[in-house]
């Protein structure tokens, strides 16, 4: 079909550092214009973001510094950019949410002119969610085959959720799905801890996204300034981070999940800093007894004539200049148990 368009109409996606509009930069924008005549202009830019890209997010688009540390800024190429555009509509998946705005944040920041009032945008992703609802009534209708009666009664909903799962387990038995790393799994199976998997793929850990797991487990920041860094190593670094969350208008659960980890963390900072001290005691201990077991009290008349005993002769033998061992080590922990 030939797109019925007066004017050419500028399909385009970013991949950026991260999802924050206002802080996060753009690593590549690819467009497809669509002309009047039904040809077609397709422009592919790799950008350097001025910035470190966040593992996660390269994860996602397969982009890391490496990859652009050699690339022009935005603003030695927005100028070929916003000259790609002119006299363009725009359209993308998601765009007006995130696409537009990402786009602009860069343009001003580049000081770098580029009118988006008099344009018609086009977010195919607002299709999409407006013709095929996302609604309770509109998947029972999909999977069940069926028309929900009494929607909103708690009962009826409950009972048309329960019927919605098995109508979805029948539906995407043995189909297969690709994950954003490009693993093709098969994730809806008649078992609780996969659908649990499945339906939790951002693992937030307090539910709001406000702190979520990395790839690697460890719960970092899901917005913000320290978006993507270790919750407890920002606690450890910036203590008034803490604080501020704990009196701001956060979620109690949320609050209750950052209380658990700057209490982790500060239980952390204390036992290494006992075994810190334990590790100088034991160390002291161990230089003490060498500097005593180098000058034992002998009998009278050796002290008078200035001469050392024999054992002493034979123990600076063995202990001059000899380092402190982990063996000293061990001996004396094992003496401190006792």
């Amino acid at each position: 079909m030939l797109l019925n368009l007066k004017r050419p109409l500028a399909f385009f996606d970013l991949e950026t550092t991260g999802v924050n509009v206002s802080s996060d930069r753009i690593v590549e924008i690819s467009i497809l214009k669509a002309m009047p005549d039904g040809t077609e202009q397709v422009k592919t830019l790799r950008i350097n973001p001025e910035m470190p890209i966040p593992l996660t997010s390269s994860l996602i688009h397969g982009i890391y510094d490496e990859d652009v540390k050699d690339a022009p800024t935005f603003k030695e190429v927005g100028d070929e950019i916003a000259a790609f555009l002119a006299d363009t509509d725009l359209a993308g998946y998601n765009s007006n949410k995130f696409d537009i705005p990402v786009l602009m944040e860069e343009f001003l920041r580049a000081g770098i002119e580029f009118d988006i009032e008099n344009r018609h945008l086009v977010d195919v992703q607002n299709i999409f969610h407006q013709m095929e609802q996302r609604t309770l009534k509109a998947a029972y209708q999909f999977y069940c085959n069926k028309v929900l009666v009494n929607a909103h009664s708690a009962e009826a909903d409950v009972r048309a959720t329960y019927e919605v799962l098995l109508g979805q387990l029948a539906k995407y038995d043995g189909v297969e799905w690709e994950d954003k790393q490009g693993n093709v799994l098969v994730p809806v199976k008649n078992d609780v801890l996969a659908l649990h998997q499945f339906t939790n793929l951002n693992r937030p850990v307090d539910f709001a996204g406000r702190i979520v797991f990395d790839e690697h487990g460890v719960e970092v920041f899901g917005f913000g300034k320290h978006k993507g860094k270790s919750v407890e190593e920002i606690f450890r670094q910036e203590p008034s981070y803490y604080s501020w969350m704990m009196q701001g208008d956060f979620p109690l659960y949320t609050k209750r999940c950052i209380e658990k980890i700057w209490a982790r963390g500060r239980n952390k900072a204390s036992t290494q800093g006992a075994k810190a001290a334990v590790q100088v005691e034991i160390k002291e201990t161990v230089k003490t007894e060498i500097k005593i077991s180098r000058n034992p009290i002998g009998n009278s008349e050796e002290k008078r004539k200035g001469n050392k005993p024999p054992h002493y002769r034979e123990e600076r033998k063995e202990k001059k200049g000899g380092p402190i061992t982990d063996d000293m080590l061990k001996s004396l922990q094992d003496k401190f148990k006792k």
